[in-house]
């Protein structure tokens, strides 16, 4: 008896193991996605030549925020390097520069209370 509820437990956390690693990776490719459709919608305002500072430095500061999203979800999958991302979706300058550092009005809203 003991050896079927060791190997019952060892099963389930088998399941448990997979089931987490497919949210980790899917939780991760929608991180993906974000930082891809931010820095997409930051290269369209540059390719527009507007001289909307206020929009671009919106848009700046949604793709350091995505950036930074993807790097913390990436982290928690063990993939500690940021060389490959900012190589491979081409990373400005700026949005690494920005990364991890949010605004006043995206702060006062992450650190709203629940009422």
């Amino acid at each position: 008896m003991t050896l079927r509820s060791a190997s019952t437990n060892s099963s389930r956390l088998v399941a448990l193991d997979y089931e987490v690693a497919q949210e980790q990776a899917s939780a991760l490719g929608r991180a993906g996605r974000a930082l891809e459709t931010a820095l997409k919608a930051l290269s369209d305002h540059d390719r527009a030549e507007t001289e909307d500072r206020a929009a671009r430095a919106k848009l700046v500061q949604d793709a350091s925020e995505a950036l930074w999203c993807f790097m913390v979800q990436r982290e928690s999958c063990g993939l500690r390097d940021p060389r490959p991302v900012i190589r491979d979706y081409r990373i400005p300058a700026e949005v690494q520069n920005r990364m991890g550092i949010f605004g006043a009005a995206g702060t006062a809203k992450r650190l709203k209370p629940r009422p």
